[in-house]
């Protein structure tokens, strides 16, 4: 596996895969699954912000640089046939709609309830999103690489 291939199977991965696509199709998964499900809410969704704490690599000292948004849910879905299973999502992004959404697809997928064949076409997506970006990334990097071969020895002389 190549260091920019994603494993869609690693729950871990999916908030961000599912944070690489747009909302709306995300938003749009979750609708379709939902009439067939009741979904209760463990912990209400949230949005806010938190505050981004680093350590100082040379000294050891704490610093807070500033603050990033932060969403979360935390949910329990429940099958017609009383299969239940528990899903949450803690993401970097104040839209808490979105986060309750990915919390309902983590505990769809994470269980296999009836209709998550529905759900994993957008972890692919979301992985080539992620492999696309990735190239991208890689290709203005190279761009910017500088042959130092072609600088001179320092036998030539400015003086002229």
């Amino acid at each position: 596996m190549s260091r920019s291939a994603i494993d869609i199977h690693d729950r871990s991965q999916w908030p961000r895969l599912l944070m690489a696509l747009p909302a709306a199709a995300v938003h749009e998964v979750v609708d379709a699954l939902s009439s067939s499900f009741t979904i209760d809410d463990m912990q209400l969704p949230q949005s806010g912000l938190g505050l981004l704490k680093l350590q100082d690599s040379a000294l050891g000292d704490t610093y807070f640089p500033g603050e990033i948004p932060v969403a979360r849910a935390r949910v329990r879905v429940c099958g017609s046939d009383g299969v239940s299973a528990e899903g949450a999502a803690l993401i970097l992004d104040d839209r808490a709609k979105l986060a309750r959404s990915i919390a309902i697809l983590d505990a769809v997928l994470s269980a296999k309830l009836p209709g998550y064949q529905a759900a994993v076409p957008l972890l692919r997506a979301g992985a080539e999103r992620i492999a696309q970006q990735h190239a991208e990334r890689s290709a203005m990097l190279a761009a910017t690489r500088v042959n130092f071969s072609l600088v001179s020895s320092g036998e030539e002389n400015d003086d002229d």
